[in-house]
């Protein structure tokens, strides 16, 4: 474990400030940023799945809610009390 640790450590040479800036702006031309349009299209869409899920979230609380009243209710009808 240590020989593969060490013959990789051989291998790599520190880097200065410059080489790692150099390849930074390289990383940075590569990527591709949203038109407006894309974002607007996308930001809709986010704000109509969260309005979906929290009304489907507020029923699904709400049904087990019922039931378990009538739950309740009916246990307490056949307990007495």
């Amino acid at each position: 474990m240590s020989e593969a640790v060490a013959s990789s450590a051989e291998g790599k040479q520190k880097e200065g400030i410059g080489d790692f800036i150099h390849k930074t702006r390289a990383e940075l031309d590569k990527t591709t940023f949203p038109s407006s349009s894309d974002v607007q299209s996308t930001t809709i869409i986010v704000i109509i799945s969260v309005l979906f899920f929290g009304l489907y979230l507020f029923l699904v609380d709400h049904v087990w809610a019922y039931l378990l009243e009538g739950l309740t209710w009916l246990i307490n009808q056949i307990a007495g009390i």
